[in-house]
């Protein structure tokens, strides 16, 4: 280390000196002292590590006076008290994101969640008998009647659901799968991965695009404990391909006396073939094939909160729901109430498509989108100045999530640019506002897609764009 490099580090302002700088500049301390304490630490060991990276590098290093990095630590606390998790408008275009939360919950379920959170609920309480209840009970008689099933339950992802229907009905024994079944879901959810973790053996049949009947068949022996079908959810096989049929799995599962397991990701009570769109598997169809257990996600196609439901032969969901991993898998009341809410607008199917907003953008016609996108054109050209560039193009929007891999649907987009700015940095002003934009950047042009964005969102754009943040001069 050289002699200015020390001379550097000598030079850190102390944390007490930076504490007597704050108590000085407020008398009101935005947070407790030990707090300011350890952010003054932090900020002082992050100029210590600059110090430290430029040691070999050209150039000289000016370390900013103790009231600048008081300043620092100021700025550091304000940051404390502004919510991290926040609403962001979704105008990628991309309708399941999974970085930006999913589903949006519709107005039913936000309204049930603010009557369940407010105050205390009946959630293992039941209220007829005035006795200890099944926090299970408040979903379980919807989610049986709107699939034909004889029982359910939920528990917090369809990754856990995975993990306990296996860890259950076939802890230490094999689980029959295809190699083309063994797929990764985004954020590093590996099928083989779960099943190992669950104490489940992997036993991997046919080849990558073509597994027959008999290949499962000739697998079965007596360490077999279940039959499990994953569907491929993120991606698509095309060409020389072929799979077993859930119906004939479903009979080979009897033939042998074997549970038949249907990993289903998505999850979709609405056949969306009515609607033009590729066919996912209908939950009503999948249970109606004779399906001994099936999971699928609460917050993709279903359109509700973040949950793992599990449907099922009745003895089977029995020991799912005593398995002592349960309790660490369950959901809280909060996803309950959500799920509740999301679940009983399924009872009218139509109504779902409207109410939801996951199914209304999948659904929703091309017209309408454009619109909603002329409209938000007619309202930004009334407020933004001249240095603003709007265009409307079509494009074409991505289901996401997991669902209908290799899909587009048609859309409107806004293009916007901004004259002497990039587009890229454009997106990352939009990214810093009060409520963010989170848009995608083609070509030099920030592009807005209107299937995304909701008619509510409208003016929350107009009033966002022609903000100062956005258009000043870097």
């Amino acid at each position: 280390m050289d002699e200015q490099t020390q001379a550097l580090l000598r030079g850190l302002p102390k944390i007490d000196e930076l504490l007597l700088i704050l108590e000085k500049r407020n008398q009101d301390h935005p947070a407790p002292r030990e707090v300011t304490r350890s952010v003054c630490r932090d900020v002082v060991d992050n100029l210590r590590r600059s110090v430290m990276r430029k040691e070999d590098k050209e150039g000289t290093v000016r370390l900013p006076m103790a009231e600048e990095v008081a300043a620092a630590v100021e700025k550091r606390i304000q940051m404390l008290h502004r919510r991290r998790l926040r609403r962001v408008i979704n105008a990628t275009g991309v309708i399941l994101h999974t970085n930006l939360g999913r589903a949006p919950l519709c107005r039913e379920a936000i309204d049930q969640l603010t009557a369940v959170s407010e105050g205390y609920s009946n959630l293992e309480f039941d209220l007829k008998r005035g006795e200890r209840g099944i926090r299970y009970d408040h979903i379980r008689e919807l989610l049986c009647l709107l699939s034909g099933v004889e029982d359910a339950m939920a528990v917090n992802n369809n990754a856990a659901a995975v993990f306990l229907a296996l860890n259950t009905l076939a802890e230490n024994k094999e689980v029959i799968v295809s190699r083309g079944e063994l797929v990764e879901i985004g954020g590093e959810f590996r099928i083989p991965e779960i099943m190992e973790k669950s104490g489940a053996r992997l036993r991997e049949v046919g080849t990558t695009n073509r597994t027959r009947l008999v290949d499962y068949e000739r697998a079965i022996n007596p360490e077999t404990g279940l039959i499990l079908k994953v569907h491929s959810s993120n991606f698509k096989m095309i060409g020389f391909t072929e799979e077993a049929s859930l119906e004939e799995l479903v009979a080979l599962g009897k033939k042998y006396q074997l549970p038949v397991m249907y990993d289903v990701g998505s999850g979709c009570f609405v056949d969306l073939a009515e609607y033009g769109l590729p066919s996912e598997p209908v939950i009503r169809d999948v249970a109606a094939a004779g399906v001994d257990v099936l999971t699928f996600s609460g917050d993709k196609m279903l359109g509700g909160p973040q949950a793992g439901i599990i449907l099922g032969r009745r003895n089977l969901l029995e020991k799912i729901k005593k398995n002592p991993l349960n309790r660490a898998l369950r959901i809280d009341k909060l996803t309950l109430a959500a799920l509740e809410s999301t679940l009983r607008i399924y009872l009218s199917p139509r109504e779902a498509v409207d109410r939801l907003r996951i199914l209304k953008a999948l659904t929703e016609p091309i017209s309408d989108v454009t619109r909603r996108a002329r409209k938000l054109l007619a309202m930004l050209k009334r407020v933004l100045p001249s240095s603003f560039s709007l265009v409307l193009k079509s494009g074409e929007s991505m289901v996401g999530g997991g669902a209908l891999p290799g899909m587009t649907i048609p859309t409107m987009l806004l293009g916007v640019r901004i004259a002497g700015l990039s587009a890229s940095r454009l997106e990352e002003r939009l990214r810093q506002l009060e409520i963010p934009i989170i848009a995608r950047v083609a070509n030099d042009e920030l592009l807005l897609d209107l299937r995304t964005i909701g008619e509510e969102e409208l003016k929350i754009i107009r009033d966002e764009l022609s903000s100062p943040a956005v258009s000043a001069k870097d």
